[in-house]
């Protein structure tokens, strides 16, 4: 890799970074604030419905000791209930709660005024969509050692 390349995709990822901490939560009252180790968590739970605890601990990046207090915290404010999976008594689903549906929104709203007007075009808006979904995709992959190219649908 030149230095170049190297120099475009250090900045890329320190763009993401920088984006990242510009978006702030919201300020309504109504809102359940989320450390960012809690975003993550949601995001996932949110994505995938019934998702596994082990699962959702593996997608955050967290050693199961610490996402179980995370999670822990999470259903003690009402964000994520715990049920006991029908396949397997010894396992759990995780599912959103109806205040976490409300706190997505309340975030979607919030990052969406946040946003609005820096980048207008829709064509564009997709486009780095697009790109930042494939970085993740990719870097997911890489991290559980697949080859990316293997599974480019998801």
């Amino acid at each position: 890799m030149s230095d170049v390349e190297a120099a475009g995709l250090h900045e890329l990822a320190d763009l993401i970074f920088a984006v990242g901490r510009q978006l702030r939560p919201p300020t309504d009252p109504s809102f359940e604030p989320c450390t960012p180790i809690e975003i993550s968590v949601m995001r996932y739970i949110h994505h995938h419905p019934g998702t596994s605890a082990r699962a959702a601990a593996e997608a955050a990046l967290l050693p199961s000791s610490n996402f179980s207090r995370v999670l822990r915290g999470l259903e003690k404010r009402g964000l994520v209930d715990r049920v006991v999976d029908s396949s397997n008594a010894r396992g759990v689903c995780l599912y959103p709660t109806e205040k976490a549906h409300q706190n997505l929104q309340y975030l979607r709203d919030n990052w969406a005024r946040t946003l609005r007007g820096i980048v207008d075009d829709p064509a564009t808006i997709e486009t780095v969509n697009a790109t930042l979904r494939r970085i993740e995709h990719e870097l997911i992959a890489r991290r559980r050692g697949a080859d990316p190219r293997d599974s480019r649908a998801g």
